[in-house]
């Protein structure tokens, strides 16, 4: 429909459509855009209260948030990643690997307390 003007096509119905159509769509994504954040910031706020440790939960916020940007934007827009790019979130994984898969240390000062 739009496409038309944009070639050089010079209809009176297209061009009224096409004027207003950008409208909806801005709220329409910003829309979106809050409602993402708002659901972001109620999972990382519920694992923060569920967690020992708010690095392990800031971590694993982090890089769910890189793979399912990574995997929505190779789905909805076609976008495409460097070797770096999957390099480096490769890294970040390992590294969510070797926190979540280490056991908290209790300190020689909490065991005596336990004893008395």
């Amino acid at each position: 429909m739009c496409e038309s003007r944009l070639n050089g096509g010079t209809g009176r119905g297209e061009s009224t459509a096409c004027d207003w159509l950008h409208i909806p769509l801005r709220l329409l994504c910003g829309g979106l855009l809050f409602t993402c954040n708002a659901v972001m910031w109620t999972f990382f706020s519920k694992a923060l209260r569920h967690s020992s440790s708010s690095a392990r939960t800031t971590i694993t916020t982090t890089a769910s948030n890189f793979i399912s940007s990574a995997v929505l934007g190779r789905l909805i827009f076609g976008e495409t990643h460097a070797v770096l790019w999957w390099v480096g979130i490769s890294l970040t994984l390992c590294g969510l690997l070797v926190l979540h898969g280490s056991t908290p240390q209790a300190f020689p000062q909490e065991e005596d307390k336990k004893v008395m």
